[in-house]
């Protein structure tokens, strides 16, 4: 009997319908997910840049100092600190 009504009559549409309304509903959530992973993703690209980006300053700085303190000193009397 359920069997039947399944296979014929408006039953079957609105259970096509419906299965239809589910898989649209299932690819819109998927779509959302997935732009959450993406934006927390270059959250994170960012962040890494901008740590890198200071790492790179603070070498750079290390790179150009003194090598001694009587340098650090003649530097520093020549205003070139």
């Amino acid at each position: 009997m359920i069997g039947w009504l399944l296979t014929h009559g408006p039953t079957r549409m609105a259970l096509g319908l419906t299965l239809a309304a589910a898989t649209i509903l299932l690819f819109l959530l998927n779509l959302r997910r997935a732009g959450e992973r993406a934006g927390r993703a270059a959250e994170r690209l960012d962040a890494r840049e901008r740590n890198d980006a200071i790492q790179r300053q603070m070498l750079d700085a290390a790179a150009r100092r003194p090598p001694d303190r009587n340098a650090l000193a003649e530097r520093l009397r020549h205003g070139r600190f």
